[in-house]
């Protein structure tokens, strides 16, 4: 499954570590962050709880951009 987030952040390198940190996640197949368009497009892994794993990215993402949102 694919999904979508709406994701606030300051610049492009934050916006890289997000990608990198959220790629880490079990249960993430593969996450790709869009500076541009502060657009988060993410997909699962097929028995990964997207709300669960999403979580657990927001928490990974906020450990490398303290002030970065993810808007579930």
């Amino acid at each position: 499954m694919k999904k979508s987030y709406k994701i606030e952040v300051d610049c492009a390198n934050c916006a890289n570590l997000m990608e990198e940190a959220a790629n880490k996640v079990p249960g993430v197949k593969h996450c790709v962050v869009n500076f541009m368009t502060l657009k988060m497009n993410v997909e699962f892994e097929p028995d990964a709880d997207p709300k669960r794993v999403m979580q657990e990215v927001r928490a990974a993402c906020r450990k490398v951009e303290s002030d970065c949102e993810i808007f579930l």
